[in-house]
């Protein structure tokens, strides 16, 4: 009876100890996820910040590009005006 009884104590410690063994790989396994996820997120955030600051420099090099063809009208009607300018001071 009493090895009978080690026997039981000894079967309950292996079983206790592989649950907590299993236990200890889903904590550890839960822990990776975990850091799989914050690092999933933060690669979204540093996603998201990039295209905000494309569409940011987008915006700027529209901009830029409208400043210089208002640019380049200007100068092609300062070069129109000074083109006639010549052509009528050489008719005198």
């Amino acid at each position: 009876m009493r090895k009978l009884m080690i026997a039981g104590f000894a079967l309950a410690t292996a079983v206790t100890a592989g649950c907590a063994t299993n236990q200890s790989a889903l904590d550890e396994a839960n822990a990776t996820a975990t850091s799989a996820e914050q690092t999933a997120e933060n690669a979204l955030d540093t996603a998201n910040s990039a295209a905000s600051d494309a569409s940011t420099a987008q915006q700027t090099a529209e901009e830029a590009l409208a400043a210089a063809r208002a640019a380049q009208k200007s100068a092609d009607e300062a070069n129109e005006r000074a083109k006639r300018m010549l052509e009528r001071a050489a008719q005198k």
